[in-house]
């Protein structure tokens, strides 16, 4: 059984309930999930000892979220080369965060990646609780 750490930032709250939905699909795949918040990520020991991850964050003005970047720099020095990845994040007409955060944890921190970012609108249009908890199950056979 692995062990998945799904790390959200939120505004509105959208993009935790994604995240909720990812961690239910891994449970689904019988492994053990971690939700945290962004702001409980204090330094790269908080993300050890996990499996595979899954980082989200809602895209506003073209970007991710402060705290999310401020977190990637975290996850750099956290030593995640050839874990099990993935990025989702909730958008409302553009979605590139969830592409960035996807791009450096792939490029970047070298991990395994699942096979293209999650962006959705919010959990529940168009079949996105299926989608992400899905999406959590294809994070889950990665670890």
């Amino acid at each position: 059984m692995g062990r998945f750490l799904v790390v959200c930032a939120s505004r509105t709250d959208q993009t935790r309930q994604i995240g909720d939905l990812i961690a239910e699909g891994i449970r689904m795949a019988g492994h053990e999930a971690v939700v945290k918040m962004v702001g409980d990520i204090k330094n790269e020991e908080s993300l050890k000892g996990y499996d595979g991850y899954a980082f989200g964050s809602p895209t506003y003005h073209g970007d991710m979220i402060q705290s999310m970047k401020q977190l990637l720099f975290i996850a750099e020095r956290a030593e995640l080369e050839n874990k099990a990845g993935a990025s989702f994040g909730a958008y409302g007409w553009s979605g590139e965060s969830a592409e960035r955060i996807f791009n450096t944890m792939s490029i970047i921190f070298k991990m395994k990646m699942v096979s293209s970012p999650l962006m959705l609108k919010a959990s529940w249009v168009q079949g996105g609780m299926r989608m992400a908890q899905d999406y959590g199950k294809e994070l889950a056979s990665l670890g």
